[in-house]
């Protein structure tokens, strides 16, 4: 076992085990973490000797915090010199080819969703048979303060959460928690942090056979006896907000959406942070939500992360990523110059444009 890969493969018994290993930087899932996952479940698949894998972040404060945006940053395309690396596409067709991996993934997988998931994090943990949240899990999909979108099939999940929950966190960013996670159908069990080694051993020690059917219902009942007594779980903040999200994502069109949101004027600090990050984010990113979220209702998995892949690389190629990452991570000014600068300022063509194939 090397230390000092940014995936620790190891092997217990009939479970493998991958550890995203880069906790200074939140475990955030760099092009390297990406192959070493993807070319390990491939070998683990065909490997009968194997009948579970299990998936968590090095450090107690993620699983993976996001994307290897500065890279994105330095490979993308600028306002004014449109156009985006190969690197870029590489990158998204790469990290998307292994969410679908993880989705169809033949055996279970179980993803130990502790800390901080957001962005990447969250299209590694989706696509598990078992996801598990704990009380400390912080959840968000905040691309649109960095001029990107919800990908990693944020088109596919985000459409299945309950009423219009799925359209306000996408626009809004807004962090969520273990049992919110549950509520909006992103986790399936909520289990104390302190339990990570009882129930990996447990696992360890089950009774696997060569049926992945039969391992998959043992994995989840062995998450069920694990799962944190109900009095002991953190509340449901969005499950508390719904009619509340209901009422502030009412609307025909998205001016009328955005307008509610960012004048929102309650006392409510959630509220108050989410329409804030919205006003501030990105113009063409909330149109790209609105868009994708319309457009990705009916389609198959594998058609959504076709139309993200397409999305994601021109939001590199059009400047926005460079000028969002720049602001919050490169030069830190948190003042995004976003072009277009307002919602009334985008245009029918441009919105078109980043669903069309470079």
């Amino acid at each position: 076992m090397t230390q000092d890969l940014p995936v620790i493969v190891e092997r217990q018994g009939p479970v493998g085990k991958l550890t995203l290993n880069l906790p200074k930087a939140l475990n955030a899932l760099n092009l390297d973490m990406i192959d070493l996952m993807a070319a390990q479940l491939e070998q683990w698949q065909q490997d009968d000797s194997v009948a579970c894998i299990w998936i968590e972040g090095a450090g107690d404060k993620a699983l993976c915090a996001g994307g290897d945006v500065v890279a994105l940053h330095r490979e993308s395309g600028s306002y004014e010199d449109e156009g985006a690396s190969e690197f870029v596409e590489a990158f998204f067709s790469r990290e998307y080819h292994l969410d679908y991996q993880i989705h169809t993934y033949p055996k279970p997988i179980i993803v130990w969703g502790n800390g901080i998931v957001m962005g990447g994090g969250i299209g590694i943990m989706n696509g598990a048979s078992h996801r598990v949240v704990t009380e400390t899990t912080r959840m968000a999909m905040p691309e649109i303060t960095i001029g990107l979108f919800p990908d990693v099939g944020g088109s596919w999940f985000l459409n299945r959460m309950p009423g219009r929950i799925g359209l306000f966190l996408g626009l809004t960013g807004a962090q969520f928690n273990g049992a919110d996670a549950i509520y909006t159908g992103m986790a399936d069990r909520l289990v104390a942090s302190g339990s990570k080694d009882a129930v990996f051993g447990a696992l360890v020690e089950a009774g696997f056979n060569s049926d992945p059917e039969h391992n998959r219902a043992l994995v989840s009942r062995l998450l069920k006896a694990s799962e944190m007594p109900a009095d002991q779980q953190p509340d449901s903040n969005v499950r508390a907000h719904y009619d509340v999200i209901q009422q502030l994502t009412e609307g025909a069109t998205l001016p009328e959406v955005y307008q509610q949101i960012v004048a929102y004027a309650g006392d409510d600090e959630w509220l108050q942070r989410a329409a804030k990050t919205l006003r501030a984010g990105c113009p063409l990113t909330a149109w790209v939500v609105w868009e994708q979220l319309k457009r990705g209702k009916h389609l198959s998995l594998q058609e959504v992360l076709e139309m993200e892949k397409i999305l994601a690389v021109n939001m590199c190629a059009n400047g926005q990523v460079k000028e969002g990452v720049r602001a919050l991570l490169i030069d830190k000014d948190r003042n995004p110059q976003w072009q277009p600068a307002i919602l009334a300022e985008v245009t029918a063509e441009q919105v078109e444009a980043c669903f069309t194939a470079p």
